[in-house]
């Protein structure tokens, strides 16, 4: 377990707190790189049970985000957040390593 370079705002430790609190779940948010999307790589989110051993772990307000070691390189330095907006409620990632990203904000290349 290693402390994270990469942040969780308060805005999505609330909304994950609500949604682990509804599914009867731990607030623990993992986000993974997957290839794949409109610029090479896209974000996943899901609640996890647990952290494990060799994930990065940020924590704000109670609340952790947990990055596995692979996913880490692609967005070490990153932060989390909620943003509720026309377009809709969704998590997004402020990545300073993504070179571009697609208009949906999911996917990013580096």
């Amino acid at each position: 377990m290693s402390e994270a370079s990469i942040s969780l705002t308060e805005s999505a430790a609330k909304r994950v707190a609500w949604i682990a609190a509804r599914q009867q779940k731990p607030a623990i948010l993992r986000l993974a790189v997957d290839g794949g999307g409109c610029a090479g790589f896209t974000y996943k989110f899901e609640l996890a049970d647990r952290p494990e051993a060799e994930d990065a772990i940020a924590e704000t307000d109670g609340v952790k985000l947990v990055v596995d070691p692979m996913s880490l390189e692609l967005v070490r330095g990153s932060a989390v957040d909620f943003v509720e907006d026309l377009g809709g409620a969704s998590f997004r990632v402020t990545n300073p390593n993504a070179q571009s990203g697609c208009g949906c904000g999911s996917s990013f290349s580096v």
